[in-house]
């Protein structure tokens, strides 16, 4: 099969189009014909050693959509030849075919076409998970989201309306992203990101907010504890910036009645793989019954992946990024 793989980590020139087996799945593990395969950040720190050293021509790609092509002992959950869109903790999905354990590969709902499903399985759980799982979210609450244009702040606006939030705010780095993300995602504002506690503590009144989504890290994720209303939640979902971890004082966080909770799907995919399933299930219907869009702004060929996290890595994408791998008919390629 064909792949976009690298065997030394680096930045994207270390991705190659390479020949592999085909792979085979294992017990309760399903074999998936790629139609699409999404492009995310948690790719970008698989390439520079980030998730540890490959081992030999490693296949990076942790969402994708396409069609069953074999299934191993005891799944149950699919079929060979159904549409599907999957969840890949272990990579695999800049490929032609990619393995995932059975309980993340979820029938294609109606309302989803393949290439928006292969931006899907990914972006919807992690969203959905950080607001009902981490976050807690609540009828009422009011939600920042920082990298709101991106793949998971524009899913994560619509969806935490969808859970109940009355007003959803967002910060980007640009100017031209912050109008972007207000335009497709329904934000009620969106700051850029220098200077944003002043800016959301005059939008609510001095309030501040009842959730934060960080995936930035850094001084962005210290900022706002600024912004927290009281018995606001902080919650944690990357590293973006790339920035030292931060030692943080529990005093502040008790007197101020604040709270730091963390969402990383690839622990939960581990320990509770039945969340996990339970999230992207409630995602994707809310997805297929259009109160959820995700925004497919770009797409590459499997062998422009190089492309694809060069766009990304300078933090120049708008929206969703795919990879076109190969669009799928009735019965396959």
């Amino acid at each position: 099969m064909r792949a976009s793989a690298f065997k030394e980590t680096g930045g994207p020139e270390v991705l190659r189009l390479v020949d592999l087996p085909d792979p085979e799945p294992g017990p309760g593990e399903v074999l998936i014909q790629v139609a699409y395969a999404g492009v995310n950040y948690g790719e970008i720190q698989h390439r520079l050693g980030d998730f540890g050293e490959p081992d030999g021509e490693t296949v990076t790609g942790l969402e994708a959509s396409g069609r069953v092509a074999a299934l191993g002992e005891g799944v149950t959950e699919v079929s060979v030849g159904d549409a599907v869109t999957a969840y890949l903790p272990d990579g695999g999905g800049y490929a032609e075919y990619a393995v995932a354990p059975a309980p993340f590969v979820f029938p294609l709902p109606d309302g989803l076409d393949e290439r928006t499903a292969g931006a899907a399985a990914l972006v919807l759980t992690t969203a959905y998970g950080v607001l009902a799982g981490a976050a807690r979210i609540g009828p009422g609450d009011t939600v920042l989201v920082h990298a709101a244009a991106g793949g998971v702040g524009g899913v994560a606006a619509q969806l935490a309306r969808a859970l109940g939030a009355t007003e959803v705010y967002g910060t980007v780095s640009t100017r031209e992203k912050a109008e972007y993300a207000r335009r497709s995602f329904g934000y009620d504002e969106v700051f850029v990101r220098e200077g944003f506690p002043e800016a959301v503590l005059a939008a609510t009144s001095g309030r501040g907010v009842d959730i934060v989504l960080d995936p930035v890290g850094g001084p962005t994720r210290l900022a706002s504890f600024e912004v927290l209303a009281p018995f606001g939640r902080l919650a944690v979902y990357g590293e973006a910036a790339r920035h030292p971890d931060l030692q943080l004082p529990v005093l502040p966080i008790w007197k101020h009645n604040r709270t730091l909770t963390g969402y990383n799907i690839g622990d939960l995919a581990r320990r509770d793989p039945e969340t996990v399933r339970a999230h992207a299930l409630s995602a994707l219907a809310l997805a297929a019954s259009g109160a959820v869009r995700i925004d497919v702004t770009e797409e590459y060929a499997l062998e422009s992946a190089v492309e694809a996290h060069r766009l990304l890595g300078e933090g120049r994408n708008k929206g969703k990024v795919v990879l076109r791998v190969g669009t799928l008919g009735p019965s396959g390629v």
